[in-house]
């Protein structure tokens, strides 16, 4: 057996925009903590459950920020997310028609097939609703307080990860119950959401103290660098592409170093390290956003294999003809001193993503494996390092038991393997000799998604969003520029700026997503701009009374978020 190893890096990237309103700081919309109760948990046990695995995770500091104020709402016992204020309500009887509005409104928001379909008693919940809705208001208001509150617990039931529901007697206990959930019952699970949410950041970094995974950062409030650099940037994969009518975004380099700056000491401050490297919001990179990054002491930064094929054809390199010139990292010449960029295995990647919840957890896994072999075959007698890299929350609800088969079996098969070599992005660079890394003239502009940006710009809808922001940094430029904002007021519109910056904003404007969450982004983005202004002390546009994308939208929601693809 050959000695020669196959490196292997699984690289998983945890996010969430910031879904509070940034006036009350009330929680619209509650992925976070549920993504965190089911996906984060599951995802650092699976870890835990092999001591010869080793992954990375990128956590964005926005994410972390949310996080952190669910500890806090546990804590104190007052919550700012309307959906845990209502778990933890002890009088069902009471609620208002307000409040049962908006637990029918979420009490089925999850996809049907894998989250409510497997359990007797959700789907009846589920199918006493359709019978209810067929009367219109009239029927809903037959649901009962026992029945809103049935709804809730499994609601919640079913957002709880697996493997909690392996470690903990209660879930199985409530599940075993079915009905008739009382207040000790409710009073039980707040508790158990409550203990796994405010522990994920200390176990991630017992796990990152103890060798087991490295931790990335990305730029603070997942701004997608390249863009607010330059717009042109756009043109460099898609040179059709129509720009916002502004022509570039006021000084974006500035407030990418900015959200670099403030991700670094966020990860310092949480897990008492500086960051070696860095996942780019969206994989999203430039030449420039390198040079920034190496300019903060960044070691690595990764991205999309669309844009190293994009940027070796741009070199003059036949990318069909060549092999294996995907499995090394590379440096840009010219930026020796800055950051070395990993490619990600598109193929591999989005097997994970979106094939394998189709498939039998054991034959996903021989086939993935099956294939790190033939990249290892292919190789010769050169090294390969093979960057697996996707979202670690948003796949999992698509297979059964949220992953659970695939996940565990996927690691144990990996450690066992002869040759293949589980590392991480920082381990592997401490071990690579120099002549393994590759130079490239430059980059092609673009992001983990077909290679382009053409996910968040050129669209009508995305352009003027675009607009609008650019108004906004210009009038905070002016304000600032006269010297009328104390440093309270400056620091508060800063760092409301660096919200409303967000990639995720321009992500889901255009009427190819599903209606009701791109009208609920698309509110909360107004929201956002509209309090930068009132921070300002200036009257905000008229436009923003109204919605940016005006289509009525299409596709389904499952789990409040859409897998993204590359």
């Amino acid at each position: 057996m050959s000695e020669r190893k196959l490196h292997l890096v699984l690289c998983w990237h945890m996010h969430q925009p910031d879904y509070r309103d940034s006036q009350t700081g009330e929680f619209r919309l509650p992925w976070t903590y549920l993504h965190a109760l089911k996906d984060y948990s599951d995802m650092a046990a699976h870890i835990e459950a092999e001591p010869r695995a080793r992954a990375v995770f990128n956590f964005v500091p926005v994410l972390l920020d949310q996080l952190e104020d669910y500890a806090e709402q546990f804590a104190s016992g007052r919550y700012r997310d309307p959906l845990l204020r209502l778990l933890a309500r002890e009088d069902y009887e009471g609620l208002t028609q307000a409040e049962r509005k908006f637990i029918l409104e979420c009490g089925f928001r999850l996809g049907h097939e894998q989250m409510i379909a497997p359990y007797p008693y959700y789907k009846r919940l589920h199918e006493l609703y359709d019978l209810a809705e067929k009367f219109g208001g009239r029927g809903l208001d037959y649901l009962s307080g026992q029945y809103l509150a049935d709804l809730m617990v499994w609601y919640h039931l079913v957002w709880i990860g697996e493997t909690i529901c392996r470690s903990d007697p209660l879930p199985v206990r409530l599940m075993a119950k079915g009905e008739g959930f009382d207040l000790e019952d409710r009073k039980a699970l707040l508790d158990l959401v409550a203990r796994v949410v405010s522990g994920l950041v200390p176990r991630y970094r017992r796990l990152m103290e103890s060798g087991r995974i490295e931790i990335s950062s990305t730029p603070h409030a997942h701004p997608i660098a390249p863009l607010l650099i330059d717009f042109h940037s756009a043109r460099d994969a898609w040179p059709e592409a129509v720009l916002p009518r502004t022509h570039h975004y006021p000084g974006g380099s500035s407030r990418v170093a900015a959200h670099v700056q403030s991700a670094i000491e966020s990860h310092t401050r949480r897990f008492g390290s500086v960051p070696a490297g860095f996942w780019p919001a969206e994989g999203g990179v430039s030449d420039e956003t390198l040079r920034l990054f190496g300019q903060a002491g960044v070691k690595w930064a990764a991205s999309g294999g669309a844009v190293l094929a994009n940027s070796l054809r741009r070199a003059g390199m036949n990318t069909e003809a060549a092999t294996n010139y995907l499995y090394r990292p590379y440096r840009i010449e010219g930026m020796e001193s800055g950051p070395v960029c990993f490619f990600r295995d598109d193929k591999l990647s989005d097997l994970i993503g979106f094939e394998f919840s189709k498939w039998h957890g054991a034959d996903a896994v021989a086939h993935f494996v099956a294939e790190l072999e033939r990249v290892h075959k292919e190789a010769g007698e050169e090294e390969a390092v093979v960057s697996v890299i996707l979202d670690g929350e948003n796949a999992w609800e698509y297979y059964p038991y949220n992953g659970y088969y695939f996940l565990s079996g996927l690691y144990a098969a990996l450690a066992e393997h002869a040759f293949i070599r589980m590392t991480t992005f920082s381990e592997y660079l401490d071990q690579a000799k120099e002549e393994r890394i590759g130079k490239l003239p430059g980059l092609t502009a673009g992001s983990w998604v077909y290679g382009t940006f053409s996910t968040w710009i050129g669209d009508p809808a995305k352009n003027a969003a675009w607009d609008l922001l650019c108004d906004a940094k210009r009038t905070l430029d002016k304000i600032d520029a006269a010297g009328v904002l104390d440093a309270d007021a400056r620091s508060a519109a800063f760092r409301q700026l660096a919200v409303c910056e967000s990639s995720d904003w321009f992500w889901w404007f255009g009427d190819y997503n599903p209606g009701r969450t791109v009208a609920s982004f698309d509110r909360l983005y107004r929201d956002n701009l509209k309090r930068l202004y009132a921070l300002l002390g200036v009257q905000p546009p008229s436009q923003l009374d109204h919605p940016i994308c005006r289509g009525e939208g299409r596709g389904a929601e499952a789990g409040g978020t859409m897998r993204r693809s590359s």
